[in-house]
């Protein structure tokens, strides 16, 4: 995803999978830019380091037990819904493991030194499937509340677990598949010139598949979900603002505001200053791309927050990974006083 932090005097390289620019600056492209006589320097120092530390601590152990609980709803409810949030949050692990913990903090910050470039490129096409595959399951999950609330008898009619689960296997192969051209993604903080065709090609599908065409699709879905409420209220049928679709239009926002600023500064970069050049646009990159990265772990809140069902569970989780450890410590011989355990879901519980 390029979360990359440049070479500065007296420092070692702190980056995250960086690609070198095959592109390369060509002469043609010199004057086109204002030169400055110096690289643009990492005025943000080791706080990237401390952040994805804080962000990938918190945020792991927050989507493992996040995975657990969606995956004890959806077995219990079969409801769709379950299942495309716990393949959200599968992507969103995929995302903190290959790009935090192994790209920025193991081989930037830990090891400062450079990996095999085919090693760097084939962690590109992870790191963008993963993305691609967050976003489009976000969008199948949109496309699943649309239908519900807006269609619904034909929702009933045609949702099943089946379903859902070939849904979710295409989303994850066509994200496999679009991440490939992304093996020459190019190294931004390396870029001397204006991009090339290469360049912005890339540049443009990223923005493209990640953000401008999902969001377009949540304004629209999300649109028609809120009117259709709006029509029961004014028909005088009490409004259903079900827990699903408050997580889907919590999920939609925060990932529209959280990801708006990395797309605005890329593009930015693109027609009108270098990273390489400018220290204000390289310090607003690294800005935007921690404020994007923060998409990963804030799900769990969400969920937390809107959902006492998903509260039960977490908390049912947490009993039961601890009942072992309780019981493992009793001295042999004693037995240990019976637990009452928390009272099974309704088969027809939702979020």
């Amino acid at each position: 995803m390029g979360l990359e932090e440049p070479e500065t005097a007296g420092q070692p390289r702190a980056t995250l999978l960086p690609t070198p620019n095959g592109s390369g600056p060509g002469q043609e492209w010199e004057g086109h830019w204002p030169e400055i006589p110096e690289k643009s320097p990492c005025v943000v120092g080791v706080i990237p380091v401390i952040y994805y530390s804080v962000l990938l601590s918190l945020g792991l152990p927050a989507n493992l037990l996040t995975s657990v609980a969606l995956a004890r709803l959806a077995a219990k409810t079969r409801k769709p819904s379950y299942y495309y949030l716990l393949a959200l949050t599968g992507s969103d692990i995929t995302t903190q493991v290959v790009i935090v913990l192994v790209g920025f903090l193991l081989q930037g910050a830990l090891l400062a030194r450079q990996v095999p470039q085919a090693v760097v490129r084939v962690a590109n096409v992870l790191e963008f499937a993963a993305n691609h595959a967050s976003v489009w399951v976000t969008v199948l999950l949109t496309v699943d509340r649309y239908n519900a609330l807006c269609h619904p008898l034909r929702h009933r009619a045609t949702s099943s677990p089946g379903r859902t689960r070939r849904a979710i296997a295409a989303v994850l192969s066509a994200a496999l598949l679009t991440g490939i051209p992304f093996y020459w993604w190019l190294d931004v903080w390396r870029d001397t010139g204006p991009p090339g065709t290469l360049d912005e090609v890339l540049k443009w599908a990223h923005c493209l598949i990640v953000f401008f065409i999902p969001c377009s699709v949540f304004l629209v879905s999300n649109s028609a979900i809120v009117l259709q409420l709006r029509k029961r209220g004014r028909s005088g049928l009490q409004p259903w603002v079900g827990k699903s679709t408050a997580i889907l239009l919590g999920v939609t926002l925060l990932f529209a505001l959280l990801w708006a600023p990395r797309i605005f500064v890329m593009l930015y970069h693109l027609y009108v200053a270098p990273v390489h050049r400018d220290w204000r646009v390289h310090l607003a990159l690294d800005v935007a791309n921690m404020v994007a990265m923060l998409n990963t772990a804030v799900n769990f809140g969400l969920y937390c927050f809107v959902s006492k069902t998903f509260r039960a569970t977490v908390q049912q989780v947490i009993h039961d990974a601890h009942l072992p450890c309780t019981l493992g410590s009793q001295p042999e011989g004693m037995v240990g006083e019976p637990v009452l355990r928390p009272p099974e879901l309704p088969k027809g519980a939702g979020l």
